[in-house]
Parts: structure tokens; C-alpha cells; sequence
């Protein structure tokens, strides 16, 4: 039996149904968000985490509120998964004073400090010396037990600034779980193409750090190795790595073609949906029976057109407000 189905067995079925139901919120979200884009209602670029929902539940189920996570451009999953307001998420996708950054930030820069979401981010790699940053503080300035998460794509891990953070987490023990969402592409480059190997693991030996490699479209095995991993943290063992394996549904951004996949390769991964993967499992389990599942998904669709709807109703800042809650 793998660890996944042991998980499944030991866990209740209220914890169970809840990750599926936040997983199912971050994807309705999300498609609900490419039609609002197809139709002109949304300003700017938004970057889409469809196919990844289960690296975010499974992690974030795994934290406590005060501990800590930041995110990159592909930001949504995160923030929805540490318990972000759908309806303030969309207000600021929207451009609206209603929103979390009271519409100036738009979908690359949401964060909620009151949920330990220290924002999403839009630079390669931004997100993960701030992590660091904050689990020093927590370690050795405060002596909490929080751990830090941040979130960044397999292309960060060519950054300088992801190197400079995991040594020096390391050189000082940090409370520290880096999670890697590899889904092999940073915007339309191959990740093999500029990297000796893909299995972004082995860059932990370096570093003399914890490190496991995972399916990540199987959410209870992403949540059983995160919670080893912050026990770890919080021991004072220090960092690990984790390396879940995924792929995105869309582009890069919304409205791109991402012709450079591989289109078989592409379809295999698509089959391995981890939404209706987890879904099948709880069927199957006898967990919970299809009418529970359709209850839930008509449940995430009120919350989502409630969200738009609060949205669509919101007024957009006043322009003599363009340089308040701004350090210039």
C-alpha cells in the first residue's frame, strides 16, 4: 500500500472533502477567470495554475495560519489554499478598491499577512529569499516554532537568488520547506534544455539539505511528505526541498499558445488531472458517493459567482488615490 493510500485511510473524511473542495475552488476560480480575460473584463496578464491544485492544498493543509508562504506569478492556487478571500482575490484581479491590494496590485501581487500569505510575485524567483527571510525572523529573532513555504517553478531554480537562499537556510538551519512546483517549463523553455538534469532533487545535495522528489498531482502524498517536512522544521532540523512533479493545463499566461509541449506528453499529463484523480479515489473509497461530489462543485460555483458578482459591484480606486499605501 503507498503512502498516499495509507494517508487515505488514516484522515477524516471532513479533512478529505475539504481538500478536494479547495482544490475544486482553485479550479473553478481559474476557469471562471478565463472567460472574464477572453472577454476584455480583466486588465493585465493573468497566469493560470490549473493542472497544479494539488501541490497548493496539499501544502498549505500541512502549515498552521501563522505560518508563513509566498508565491510567484502563478499565484491564485497559492493564495486560495492558505485560505484567501475568493471574493477580495477577485475584486483585485479585477483592478477594484474592494480588492486585497485595493486594486493596485492586480493578480501578480496579492498577499494577506493576517493568513501568512506574504504575497505572490512577480519576479522569477522573487518570493523565496523573502521565505527565508521570514523564517529567520521567526527562528532566531522571535524563537517561534513558524515554518516558511515558499512556492517557485523549476525555472527559479536557475536563479542566483535561489541558490543564495537555500545555503544560506541552510547554513543557519532555518525553518525553511522550499517547494518546487517542477512542471518542466519556465515560460516556453524546456527545462532540460538549460540544465545538466530535470530532476531538480539532486540540487539539494549541495546544500546538505532534506530533499524528496513527488507526484505532485497526488495531493494526499504531497500533504504526508509536507507535514514530515514541518515536523522536521519545527524540531529544529532544518530545511528540505521538495520536488513535486506536475505540468499546467494552459500557457504560460493566459491567451499564449503553448505549441513548444510536446502534444503527447501533453495529453498523458492531462489524463493524470489531479482533481479527478482525487475525486475517483473518494468515490472509489466509498468516501464519499458522486452526489457529495456534484454538492460540492455546485457549492464552489455559488462561491465563485458570488465572487464576481462582488467584484462587477465594487468601484475602481480614485485616481487621487494612485500613490496611497505606496513607500516612494
Amino acid at each position: 500500500m503507498s503512502v498516499s493510500e495509507n494517508t487515505l485511510q488514516s484522515i477524516p473524511k471532513e479533512q478529505l472533502t475539504g481538500f478536494y473542495e479547495r482544490m475544486l475552488l482553485i479550479r473553478r476560480f481559474e476557469e471562471r477567470i478565463i472567460n472574464l480575460f477572453a472577454s476584455g473584463k480583466l486588465p493585465g496578464f493573468v497566469h493560470l495554475y490549473i493542472g497544479q491544485e494539488a501541490i497548493a492544498v496539499g501544502v498549505c493543509a500541512a502549515l498552521r495560519d501563522d505560518d508563513y508562504i509566498t508565491s510567484t506569478h502563478r499565484g491564485h492556487g497559492h493564495v486560495i489554499a492558505k485560505g484567501g478571500d475568493v471574493r477580495r482575490m477577485m475584486a483585485e484581479i479585477y483592478g477594484k478598491v474592494t480588492g486585497y491590494c485595493k486594486g493596485k496590485g492586480g493578480s501578480m501581487h496579492i498577499a494577506d499577512m493576517s493568513i501568512g500569505m506574504l504575497g505572490a510575485n512577480g519576479i522569477v524567483c522573487g518570493g523565496v529569499p523573502i521565505a527565508v527571510g521570514a523564517a529567520y525572523g521567526a527562528a532566531k529573532i522571535r524563537h517561534t516554532d513558524q515554518v516558511a513555504a515558499p512556492f517557485f517553478g523549476d525555472g527559479a531554480t536557475n536563479e542566483g537568488a535561489f541558490h543564495e537562499a537555500v545555503n544560506m537556510a541552510s547554513a543557519w538551519n532555518l525553518p525553511v520547506v522550499f517547494v518546487c512546483e517542477n512542471n518542466l517549463y519556465g515560460v516556453g523553455t524546456r527545462f532540460g534544455r538549460v540544465s545538466s538534469s530535470e530532476e531538480i532533487v539532486r540540487r539539494a545535495e549541495g546544500y546538505g539539505i532534506e530533499a524528496h522528489s513527488l507526484d505532485g498531482n497526488d495531493v494526499l502524498a504531497v500533504y504526508e511528505t509536507m507535514l514530515e517536512s514541518v515536523k522536521r522544521c519545527r524540531k529544529g532540523e532544518g530545511p528540505t526541498l521538495l520536488e513535486c512533479k506536475t505540468w499546467r493545463h494552459r500557457g504560460h499566461f493566459e491567451g499564449e499558445n503553448p505549441s513548444y509541449m510536446d502534444q503527447d506528453e501533453h495529453k498523458a499529463w492531462l489524463e493524470k488531472d489531479p482533481i479527478k484523480q482525487f475525486g475517483d479515489r473518494l468515490t472509489e473509497s466509498g468516501v464519499c458517493t458522486k452526489y457529495e461530489i456534484d454538492e460540492l462543485n455546485n457549492l464552489v460555483m455559488s462561491r465563485i459567482d458570488e465572487a464576481v458578482e462582488f467584484a462587477e459591484s465594487s468601484a475602481f480606486p480614485n485616481p487621487e488615490d494612485a500613490l496611497c499605501d505606496m513607500y516612494i
